[in-house]
Formats: structure tokens, sequence, C-alpha cells
């Protein structure tokens, strides 16, 4: 399912990574040129952005919108289908109207246009999108011209609050900048509907879960109260992947999320929250799915793993 390629780019002197996924069956692997562009996805990745980080900041201070424009204007450039978020696009909860404003810039610099979107939508928005008055994705709108689509969950940063218990994110839907899905509405009963997309023969199953706290979502795990839904036609066929935002590092005995805890159906895991970058994807030792995990896009302290270079990646 997973191709070795590995290219590396250098933009505005950040290291960018770009793997190949194939989305085919896994009993075939293929070399990229033997692929049908029709049936390939073009997904770039890439999570916690923390935009508005530092941003009073008088030399930083745009550090992080800055580098949110590098990852869009490299997902332009490579002419994408789509972008998936992992979570805390934003630093605070209630991003300052300059940071708002420059997000909102950059998406509608970056994601609309004429350029046609190949990717067909096959679920029912009202499972995917339940919390949002406009339960539609954005390119399938006839109020929006989007040429990118992008993909968002939530993080421990931008999750919902407050009065109506809403979140930086649903600025951004409202707005049909963003696709904004997984939030759980239910942490005692816990179902998670895929995104279905298709393109050409290629079909994928996009899950989505935005942050909760670790401990509850642990607790959920342990008592068998998370149900991943599949599709109802020939799941098998499917190529499965889950976004999700939460510990992955033990940090006491329940506040993070054991790896052997996800689905064994799911083909590959983008774990969002830990900053270190380590892009590359890998095989589980016991589950058949292999995990990546972007990191931030910004360094947010002084710990080791934000010294590591920093990566979005786009795949194919």
């Amino acid at each position: 399912r997973l191709s070795a390629a590995r290219i590396i780019d250098i933009t505005g002197g950040r290291n960018v990574a770009l793997f190949v996924f194939q989305l085919i069956s896994p009993v075939e692997v293929f070399t990229r040129n033997a692929m049908e562009e029709k049936d390939t996805f073009r997904i770039l990745l890439a999570t916690d952005n923390h935009v508005g980080y530092l941003e009073r900041d008088p030399i930083r201070g745009n550090d992080s919108l800055v580098t949110f424009e590098e990852i869009l204007a490299h997902a332009q450039s490579r002419q994408v289908d789509m972008v998936l978020l992992g979570g805390d696009l934003f630093h605070e909860n209630k991003p300052s109207r300059r940071t708002l404003y420059g997000t909102m810039e950059i998406l509608r610099r970056y994601c609309m246009g004429d350029r046609p979107c190949s990717i067909q939508f096959l679920s029912d928005p009202h499972d995917n999108f339940q919390h949002q008055p406009f339960p539609e994705v954005n390119y399938m709108s006839a109020n929006h011209n989007i040429s990118i689509p992008v993909y968002s969950i939530h993080g421990n940063h931008d999750d919902p609050s407050g009065d109506g218990s809403l979140s930086a994110m649903d600025v951004l839907s409202v707005n049909g900048l963003v696709n904004y899905f997984g939030r759980v509405h239910n942490i005692e009963d816990v179902e998670v509907s895929p995104i279905l997309l298709q393109k050409g023969k290629t079909k994928l199953a996009l899950y989505g879960i935005g942050h909760v706290r670790d401990e509850r979502l642990h607790k959920a795990f342990v008592k068998e109260r998370v149900k991943m839904l599949r599709p109802a036609d020939d799941p098998e066929s499917w190529f499965n992947i889950l976004a999700l935002h939460q510990n992955r590092k033990k940090r006491g005995q329940k506040d993070f999320i054991p790896e052997q805890y996800l689905a064994d159906f799911l083909d590959l895991v983008v774990w969002g929250h830990e900053h270190d970058c380590q892009i590359d994807p890998t095989p589980h030792d016991t589950h058949r799915f292999y995990l990546t995990q972007p990191g931030s896009s910004v360094a947010t302290s002084l710990a080791e793993g934000e010294a590591i270079k920093k990566s979005s990646g786009p795949t194919e």
C-alpha cells in the first residue's frame, strides 16, 4: 500500500517531504508511473499549525501565518486534491481578529478558485457535519468556488467551548472555508462515521476524532464505547484513514491513547498533537495500519522534539 519514494523539497528554508501513498489493493503494489492519475488521491497532511503563536512578538509574530501560507502554497503548486489538518490550526481557543483574518485570507487565496475538484463525495453530509447549520461539503455548495477542499478536526487548543460550545473551526466552517469534522457529541457512546470519497476507482473512508480529554477517551476505548462505522458497500474495498489529536506518548496511566486501541481495519493513522516530526509512515507492530506523525509546523517550546526539522506531507 505504501511506496518507498521520498522526495525532499526546500521551500522557504523549510523541509517539506513528499511521500507516495498508493491507495490500491493491499496485495498489489505498483510503481507511481503505472498508476493512473484519475485514480490517485493527492492529499497534503499537516497538523498543529498553531496559527497566532507569539503574534505580538516583534520578531516571530508572523511566523505561524507565514508557515501556514507556505503549506497551502505547496498544496496549490502540487495541485493536491485535498488538505487534511490534524488539529490545533489555531494556538488560542479564541484567536485574535488579526489571526482569524489572516487565516481566512490565506485559505481564500489558496483554496478557492476555478480548478475543478475531482473527488466525489459519497456519504451523507448530515452524518459527517451534523453539528453544522449547513451540513454540506464546501466544494459541492452552489455558493462557494473551491479548488482545494480542506478537511480538519479540532485539537486541544481550538476545541469547542463556552456559550454554544463553539470552536474557531466553526467560524471557518460556516464561512465555507474548511470542512470541519470529527466532533465527538457523546463520550459515553462515540460513533465515528467516515467521510466517503472516491476518485476514479479509488475509494477513501476518512475518519476523524477531534480532541477529547485523554482520560475520558481512554476510558471510552477500555469500555468499548468507541464504534468505528464502516461503509455498507463492500467495506474491504475502501482505504481507511483516521485523523486524531491525542497524547501518543504515555504521560500517565490513562493520559494517552495506546495505538493498539485503534481499529485494526485502518490503513493509515495521522496522529496530531505530538509536536516532534515523525512524518515517515511506519507500520504498527500488531495492527495492519501505518502511522504518520507530521508534528507541528512551528516550534512552540524548547523541547527536544521541537528541534527536529518541520515538515508537511503531500501524499498520493
